[in-house]
Order: C-alpha cells, then structure tokens, then sequence
C-alpha cells in the first residue's frame, strides 16, 4: 500500500497539480451518477433559499418520515445525517464493540471511524483471484463475539455484490454482533440486493444520498437501524448537520423512481461498454463490477498505477489510484462510469499512455458558435448573418445553419429546393449561394394547428404538429446529416435557433436548440431583446429553466437592440452575471434601416413597417396584410426608395387613397380570401381597381386576383370551388405538386428584366389577358386586363428587386400624379453595403476576441 489521496474527487487539487482549469478536467476518480443531477433539483433549491434565514429541522422529521415510508417501518428506526460518512463515524461509538472486522480492500473510513472510536481492526483479505468475492464462509469463521463488521455493498472499490441471501443469513446466525452494511452504491445495481427490507435486528444499513442523486456538494445520507441505535446516534449527532436544502432534495429524491430506473438502465451499459474497452488494452485488467465504477490492474513492467494517473492528469483525466487501499497494491486503479464520449477518451489516452498507441485523431467537430434567444424575434437572424458577414471579412470560410425554420417567408435555391429566407441571407454574408443543407427543415404554417413539413428543400407533406412531433426523432436524423456534410466543407459553423430555449412545453422533442447545440458542440450565445423589455429577468429566467447540460452549452449574453446611455445599466450586468454564472458578451445599439430583409413577419405585423415615413413627393403603396402572409420580402426593395412609403392595411378603415394596392403571397389562399371578403377589404379593392389605383398581386395574391379557386384536392380547405375578387379573367386550380423555381424573366410592357424565384402549388389559365412577364423559356408568369394595365399579378417572388423596373413601376405612378418622372435608378436594391454596414456595426458592439477564442480560431 502507498500513500495517496484519501478520497477521489478533489478537483481543486488536480486543477493545481496539472495546470488546467477546473473545467477542462474530465473525473473518473469519483463515482457520481453519471446523468447529474434530476432537472427538479435547481428549482428546489431556489424555492428553498428563503429557508435559509432559519434553522433546518434539526431531526429532518419530513425526511425521516418519508424514509420510512419509503421502506416500511417506524421512523424512530431513521437517522438522517450529513452524508453517510457522518452516520459512519458515529456507528463504531455507540454500538460497544471493542473490535472491528472489515473485509480489504474497502472503504478507507470503516477503519477510520472504527480507529477513531478505539476498536482493534482485524483485517479479511479479499483476492484478486476470486475477483475480489467476499467469502461469507471465511468472514463467518473469523468472527468473534467481539466483532463489529462493516461491509460495503456494492464494496469499494471492487464494486461487488455480495451473496445477499447468505449475507443474510450469516446476520441472523451472529446476533451478539452488530452488521453495518454500507449500500451507498446499491441504487446503480439492482435494488433486489438490497438488505433493507426485512432487516435483522443487528443489521444496520447505511446509504448514502449523494451518489446516486448526484449531490456530494450537499451532503445526505441515512441509516435504518433499531430504535435504541438510532436514539444513541440522535444523542451523538451535533445538532443542525443536515441543511434545509438537502433535507428538501431528500424528500423529494423520494418520489422520483423514474430517475433512478434510467440511472440504472444507463449505468448497466455504460459500465459493459467501459469494460469491453478496457479489456481490450494490452496490460490492462478490468474486474467485473455491480456498481458505477470499476477496479483495475495494470500489469506493465516499468508503470504502475500512480505514474498513470500522473500521466492522465496531464492529459486532462482524473483516475483514482488505489495503492493506498489496504489488500491493494500500486498496480490498481479505479475509474468511474460516465459518458460514452468520455469513456473513449479516457480509454484512447489509457492505451496511449500504456502501450505508446498514438492516438487516433478523431475527426473534430467543426468549430460552430450559435445565437439562441430568449424568446422570438430577439435578433438571432441577423446576429447571425452579421458574425457570418464578420468571419467572412476575416478570411474564415463559414456557412449558416438553421436545424428547423418556421417561417412563411421562404425562398428557392438554384437547384430548386426551398428554404427559409433568413437562411438565404445568412449564406449571401457568407458569399455562398443558398443551399437547402442550411436550413433542412422548413415548417410553413397551414392552420392553427398544422404546418406544411419541407424537409431537405422538398415537401414532405402537410401535418398536425402532434403528427410531427411523432415523427421528428427520425426528421432529426436528417438533419444531423445534413449539418455534416456542410460543415465538412467549412472552417466555421454559426448557427441559429429558434424560439426559446426554455420552452419547457417543447424542450423534450426539441431539434433546434440545445439538442442541435449538444449535437454541434456548438457554443451558445443567449440573446435578448432590450427593446422589448425585461432583458435582464428573460436571462436570468432562461438559465433556470434550462438543463444542467444544457446551461453548460451556454457561453456568455448579448444585449441586442439597445437604445440609450449604457451607464444607465449600472450593476445590470454583474448582479445577472452573479445569478447566472454567465458573462456578457456584447451590446449592440439599436440600428435603424437596416436594409435588410426581415428574419419573419413578426415586425411586419407590429406595424414597423410603416414607420419609416419620408418628406416631400412620397408614394403611397399599401400592402395588404393577410393572416397567413407569406414572402413578404417582396416589398422590402420598394422599402429602400426615397419617394416611397409602404404601410401595413388590416381594416378598410386604414386602406385611404393609396397610389398602389399589393396582395402578398400567402400560404392559405382560401383561407385569405374568406378574410379579404369578412373585413370587407375585398370590396374595397375592387372598389379602388375601378377608381384607376395600381392593384397587384403577386403568387397568392394573384391567384386572388381571379375569378375562381379550385382545390379538388383539399390542399386548404374542404370547398372545391372559391370566388376570387374577378378582377382578372383568371381561373385557378391548386394540386398537390409545389412548383419550385428559380428564374429570370422580362417584363414585356417596359422591357425590363427581371429576376427571382416562383413558390406556388397552383397553375392559372384565362381568357383575354395580356401577358406581362414572360420567363425565359417563354412560360408566362404574369398578366394583365388588356385595356387595364394597372390591374396585374405575377408568379415571380421578388418581382421589385430588379432596380430598373422597380424604377420604371414607380416612375409610372408619379406620371399618374402628374408628378415628374425621376427616369434613373435612385436607390440600388443592393444587400452587400447593407451587409458589411451590419457586420462593422455587430464587430464593434461584440467582444470578438472572446468570440474567437471560443471558437478555437
């Protein structure tokens, strides 16, 4: 036996012995329920810390009667204490023995506590030949009427079982000695060997809280045992050993039995898995074990175990090297079950250590970071493109990643697939064209209730969200795919999420979040909303809700769109450090007129597109908005001219005089036509059509343009047949198949080219209308009444990006006004300026140096 730490777990001391932060360390020396800490435990404790201001229960009656319950018998046969080491040490001293006998290698305290109360210590070798079974034979033959016995079950650092039925019966036949059966490991084995139920009268059980429940920080335990035992114990305990907040974890450790089945489950594979791998090592020899842990001997000619774990401790893993166990030489060592990524590690460096194996480099993860939110619309888009735009600048190849995009503003790559548009302008930051690999999953809203399912750029079908939420285990597949492959190709991956993190009503079947984050190991920048207000409490409120492993993958805050004087945030920013663990890492001013399209439609339907009124000679156009609008970044070009204002219509009240009417496209055109005709804004552009007012339609909006809608297929609703405003002679029918397209087309009337994407499922015919865009390969995709040319719809999604016609279309309202035509491009559609302006602004407000050093760069 050689000296050596008398406990595993020590990280501090590691930390200093090895030069690495705490955090770095991956700890095989400590048998910790390798799940963590139940998800229940962070809230618990913050609902009790007002406890704190009064003493604890110095009894912890609520836990000691739960116990009991818990196992069938009268409390008074409860003892709680702080951890099972405290109940341990008090054993030996009031049970009157005068010697101890405890089978080794164990448990280094059963002989302390037992020294510690005067008790002579006998000593039961248990061989490496028997893999270290207890011989209750042996241990029966060597008592003497004198004897107090502690045996761990599981033992440790063997992690066996013993014969629970002979043990028992071994109890019985002994009754002048006192049995203490150590059972802190039971609950990673099965609970059928466990010796609580039915207990002999001199059989004490000890069971320790922390290890299974992964809570050594707050220290429980108990022991069942007879009334006088525990009524001596109770005299010896110094009062208040066990806080509030343990004795609250214990209680409510008690009704979760869930937990412990799947700490079982996962232990039992994890510990054949660990034991397979260490098997297969040249030199080295696993023991079978029943616990979370298990014993080893290395058998190398010039290494023993302590050079190892120096050795590994270098390498940034901590094992327990058990010379010091008394029946233990400098040969063995103990390592804990944890992760299977962990336990590859450690067998890898284990193998390299031992047999000079060079390590095989393992294919690393992309470098990735990603902006999750605190909630909807707090900027994560353009966050994103900016860092995008920003890794770009530097020389760094990046592409965007958006796991699933719920969005009806969609767009359609060059090979035909269809994305969200968010995407399409992250990878334009990048300087890559949009690839359906960027965002695999696309959900575009149908109903309340259901959404069309896009998945790799092509429908999948239209589902209840019930439907999908069954089926996106498998959808999550896809998307892991996805997200490798592209990433294979780059140097940096930056993500985005969606929503919240901490939708806790969603979290279990989440893909976008921190399961993509986890997937990714990505590091995850929290965003919040200053603008919207109570930035500081969703942050803080976020952190809680999250999983421990989840708040792991969190590195730090960004203040989005704030406005103001930042010393007002005073001590803001420390006090929410302070609760959450979690630095700050930028504050980005609010900036105006971006340029750019928007992520959604949320700011669209706050009204904010209609703030951005200009002096002078200013056109009118209003922009009808529809309940499931859809691609309305249609409008964002006429957004950057000069002599232009475009403002949102709900109700006909708010429609005026506008010098254009445009009907967007839509996801449900039945469902927004029904609407157009209830609020009575139908009749009211039928009404200004025949005043002369430009109306037009584009996608869906032109579908409603026309005389009549036919869905023989209820692809939206269960009618077969919907009369249109009959402002084209223009019939229309839905199918099931979606045309996707990228095209360039010409405006016939102005000769104007034309670029830009079609997304609809419908075809149109009609008689007497002119046609107006025309594709290149001559299919025509928009029209006009022949003597009514300011009436006119199209298919092509994007129709005003061309600088020129958007010019001419505008120049021929001013003419209608009788104002003077400009006749030259005033304000080039332009995203680049826009994006590099965005990326100096977000450069500026991030701390970039930590950016890159979380990203390894």
């Amino acid at each position: 036996m050689s000296p050596g730490p008398k406990h595993g777990g020590n990280l501090r001391q590691a930390s200093e012995a090895s030069g690495l932060p705490q955090q770095e360390l991956i700890d095989f020396s400590a048998s910790i329920n390798p799940l963590g800490f139940p998800q229940w435990l962070r809230p618990l404790i913050s609902a009790q810390i007002s406890h704190l201001a009064h003493y604890p229960d110095p009894e912890a009656s609520e836990l000691a009667t739960a116990l009991a319950a818990h196992h069938q018998i009268e409390p008074d046969q409860v003892i709680v204490g702080n951890g099972a080491s405290e109940l341990l040490y008090l054993l030996p001293q009031v049970l009157n023995h005068k010697r101890l006998l405890v089978p080794v290698p164990s448990y280094a305290d059963y002989t302390a506590t037992a020294e510690a109360a005067g008790l002579q210590v006998d000593t039961l070798p248990l061989l490496a030949k028997d893999e270290f079974q207890l011989d209750l034979a042996q241990l029966s033959a060597s008592l003497t009427d004198d004897h107090l016995v502690i045996i761990g079950h599981p033992n440790n650092p063997t992690g066996k079982l013993c014969d629970t039925r002979a043990l028992r019966q071994l109890i019985l036949q002994h009754p002048q000695n006192h049995f203490i059966v150590d059972e802190s490991f039971i609950d990673f084995a099965d609970p059928v060997h466990s010796l609580r139920w039915q207990r002999p009268g001199n059989l004490i059980i000890v069971q320790s809280m922390t290890k299974s429940w992964a809570i050594p920080g707050l220290r429980l335990g108990y022991a069942l045992a007879d009334q006088k035992v525990v009524t001596a114990m109770r005299h010896m305990r110094p009062d208040w050993s066990v806080n509030s907040i343990a004795q609250a974890a214990g209680v409510r450790a008690l009704q979760d039995s869930d937990f412990l089945k799947r700490t079982r489950d996962y232990v039992r594979q994890q510990r054949l898995d660990l034991f397979t791998q260490l098997e297969s090592i040249h030199g080295l020899h696993p023991f079978p074990s029943d616990a979370n842990f298990l014993l080893v001997r290395i058998d190398h000619p010039t290494l023993d175990a302590s050079a190892l774990a120096q050795n590994l401790l270098k390498r940034g893993i901590i094992i327990r090297s058990c010379g010091n166990f008394k029946g233990l030489d400098n040969r063995y060592f103990r390592v804990a079950v944890r992760t299977a990524e962990e336990q590859q590690r450690l067998c890898a460096e284990l193998d390299a250590c031992i047999n000079a194996v060079s390590l095989k480099k393992t294919a690393r993860k992309t470098p990735a970071i990603m902006f999750q939110g605190t909630g909807s619309n707090a900027g994560k888009s353009i966050l994103t493109a900016a860092l995008c735009r920003i890794l770009f600048q530097d020389g760094v190849s990046v592409a965007p990643f958006k796991a699933q995009n719920m969005s009806l503003n969609s767009c359609v790559t060059f090979q035909g697939g269809e994305m969200g548009r968010a995407q399409v302008l992250q990878a334009q930051a990048c300087r890559l064209d949009a690839d359906v690999r960027m965002n695999p999953v696309l959900l575009k809203p149908s109903s309340a209730t259901g959404s069309q399912v896009i998945v790799c750029g092509k429908v999948l079908e239209t589902m209840h969200f019930n439907d999908y939420a069954e089926r996106r285990s498998g959808i999550f597949t896809q998307v892991q795919q996805c997200y490798d492959n592209l990433a294979s190709e780059h140097q940096v991956m930056v993500l985005e999420g969606a929503g919240s993190p901490a939708e806790i009503n969603l979290k279990s079947r989440d893909i976008v979040n921190m399961n993509m984050a986890r997937y990714a190991d990505a590091k995850v920048l929290l965003v919040g909303d200053i603008d919207r207000g109570g930035v500081f409490a969703s942050f803080v409120g976020t952190m809680e809700l999250l999983n421990e492993w989840e708040r792991q993958l969190v590195s730090g805050f960004v203040i989005n769109r704030f406005r103001g004087d930042a010393t007002l945030f005073g001590d803001a920013l420390d006090l929410t450090s302070q609760h959450t663990g979690k630095p700050f890492l930028g504050t980005v001013p609010y900036l105006l007129n971006l340029g750019l399209p928007e992520e959604d439609s949320v700011d669209f339907k706050d009204g904010l597109i209609g703030t951005d009124k200009k002096e002078g000679k200013v056109l009118d156009i209003a922009l009808i908005d529809l309940p499931h609008i859809s691609n309305f970044t249609d409008i964002d070009a006429l957004r950057v001219e000069t002599d232009v204002h475009v403002r949102r219509v709900c109700r006909v009240a708010e429609l005026g005089q506008p010098d254009a009417v445009i009907l967007p496209g839509t996801k449900n055109v039945i469902r927004d036509l029904d609407y157009l005709v209830t609020s009575g804004l139908a009749v009211a552009v039928r009404q200004l059509a025949e005043a002369g007012t430009e109306i037009v339609g584009i996608c869906g909006g032109y579908q409603m343009l026309g005389e009549k809608i036919a869905d023989p297929h209820a692809i939206e609703s269960s009618r077969e047949t919907v009369q249109g405003l009959g402002l084209l002679a223009l019939e229309t029918t839905l199918q099931p198949d979606k045309i996707m397209t990228r095209c360039h087309a010409t405006h016939l009337s102005s000769a104007e080219p034309l670029h830009g994407y079609e997304i609809h499922h419908g075809t149109s015919t009609g008689d007497n209308l002119k046609p107006l865009i025309q594709r290149e390969d001559g299919a025509v995709i928009g029209s006009c009444v022949a003597d009514r040319e300011h009436i006119w719809g199209t298919y092509l999604h994007g129709v005003f990006d061309a600088d020129g016609f958007r010019r001419w279309f505008l120049d021929r309202l001013r003419q209608r006004k009788g104002w003077q035509v400009i006749g030259k491009i005033q304000s080039p559609y332009d995203l680049e300026p826009a994006l590099d302006r965005l990326a100096d602004h977000v450069r500026a407000s991030l701390s970039m140096d930590e950016i890159y050093r979380l990203l390894g760069l």
